[in-house]
């Protein structure tokens, strides 16, 4: 099924709730949808090149990104930076987390997958430190066929944030009070997930609040020849997964301290998967 900016399609809503974890998921489908930027898009980076990307098995996506109650107690330790005086009427824990590096949160998935009984789809070895947090190094491989949570990648990412858009943002060609929380609405910090409007498929704060890690590899151009696929099948531009080695791993959404053009659909942001920084945090998927 080929989705148009008209598509609307409301996800079924899953909950998974165990040991005080409450981490809500809304089912994607199946689809093809132009991944990237039209030349014509202002802001766009060279990166953005514009390509149609099928993907073939739908998956489950967190509503929200992952908070700090959720993490504090999958995890034991709550990293953020934003721990305290949180806006008005907002609830402290229900903020998202932050300064969390890459190797953090592909730990957090597996841990919270052993809790509900699913299979851990990481296999983490060189974990530096061997114990203790901030983790800033590690050697991570993934099974596909794993029935675990993850980390979404861009291009799961990019086409639940769309939920059928062709638009710069979900909300538009642009950006306007309830697209997210970016740098001239934020009050110079995090926001309680979900007290912006949802997407067309009931996901909150895809554009803004805190950056989502993603799991792949930054490549320039997506060129298809350096990329790996979700099923080893795939041909083409179907389920794509990232390049197979890398140096800085994706981020997407934009952030509370972003500027307009970085909120956009099809912007990717890099940064080194030992970073941790109070604009970052990740949710999480699993088929």
């Amino acid at each position: 099924m080929a989705f148009t900016a008209s598509t609307k399609v409301t996800g079924d809503i899953t909950l998974f709730a165990k040991w005080k974890i409450q981490i809500e998921m809304i089912w994607i489908p199946t689809g093809t949808f132009q991944m990237g930027s039209p030349t014509s898009e202002p802001g766009r980076n060279s990166d953005e090149t514009q390509h149609s990307v099928t993907i073939t098995n739908g998956f489950h996506i967190g509503k929200y990104q992952v908070t700090q109650d959720q993490y504090m107690a999958v995890m034991g330790t709550n990293p953020s930076f934003f721990r305290d005086n949180p806006a008005y009427g907002e609830v402290q824990g229900k903020r998202p987390v932050e300064k969390v590096t890459w190797y953090e949160a592909v730990e957090f998935c597996n841990k919270l997958s052993e809790m509900e009984g699913f299979a851990t789809a990481y296999s983490i070895t060189g974990r530096d430190p061997a114990s203790g947090y901030p983790v800033t190094s590690a050697t991570v491989m993934i099974d596909w066929n794993a029935s675990g949570y993850r980390l979404p990648t861009e291009a799961q990412w990019e086409y639940a944030c769309r939920a059928g858009t062709t638009t710069a943002y979900n909300t538009g060609n642009t950006i306007s009070d309830n697209t997210g929380w970016y740098i001239n609405n934020s009050e110079s910090m995090t926001h309680e997930v979900g007290k912006k409007p949802a997407n067309a498929w009931g996901l909150c704060d895809m554009h803004g609040n805190v950056w989502d890690w993603c799991w792949d590899w930054q490549n320039d151009n997506y060129n298809n020849s350096f990329q790996t696929r979700i099923n080893s099948g795939a041909t083409g531009d179907q389920d794509p997964a990232g390049a197979s080695s890398g140096t800085v791993r994706v981020l997407r959404g934009g952030a509370w301290n972003a500027s307009i053009p970085y909120m956009r659909s099809a912007f990717r942001g890099i940064r080194n998967p030992g970073s941790g920084e109070n604009s970052i945090g990740f949710r999480i998927v699993r088929p």
